[in-house]
């Protein structure tokens, strides 16, 4: 392959890196209530099954039974939720109670949580893409990981266009000196 058709495909993957690092920051800073949210697990009480730094795809569902890994609590700008596995389940007052615990924590969670408490249930998660994201969310990360790329291609493109322009301005003047022989 010569350097040219390299590039090519290159310039094709940072495009598409970009794209996807953008539309999972869109997505996950605009959670909609009731629907698929993503979030990144920041810590390693769910390894081996969840490793640190992953994405995960978490869904409200009607009914979390035991053994569903779930989000819960508050998720602000102060607090991150917890991501755990639902290990034990109680009836009070009515009220449905869980017991939670990290896959890789020795001890139960110190509480039980409600229903409530509950953000979503993990549907799946993809291994150390969080690392990336939370990167991109600070504005360091978010300007070396799209704005500089975003620069190279528009600096790139405005590289084409003169060119282009440069190409149609000699053929302009190549046709008007064929023009000026004729007459």
């Amino acid at each position: 392959m010569n350097i040219k058709k390299l590039s090519k495909i290159g310039y094709g993957f940072l495009i598409a890196f970009m794209v996807l690092v953008g539309g999972l920051l869109i997505f996950s800073m605009v959670p909609i209530e009731g629907n698929f949210q993503i979030k990144i697990v920041l810590s390693g009480s769910m390894e081996p099954a969840i490793k640190t730094g992953s994405v995960v795809i978490i869904k409200p569902v009607d009914r979390y039974e035991i053994g569903d890994v779930v989000i819960f609590g508050k998720d602000n700008r102060d607090n991150i939720p917890t991501t755990h596995r639902i290990v034990e389940m109680h009836i009070i007052s009515g009220e449905t109670r869980f017991i939670t615990k990290g896959d890789a924590n020795d001890d139960l969670d110190g509480r039980e949580i409600t229903e409530r408490d509950i953000i979503g249930k993990v549907l799946f998660d993809v291994p150390y893409v969080g690392f990336i994201l939370d990167i991109a969310r600070k504005p360091l990360g978010f300007a070396v990981l799209i704005g500089i790329p975003a620069l190279v291609i528009m600096s790139d493109e405005v590289v084409k266009i003169y060119r282009e322009a440069k190409k149609l301005s000699k053929a302009k003047k190549e046709n008007k000196v064929i023009e000026d022989d004729k007459k």
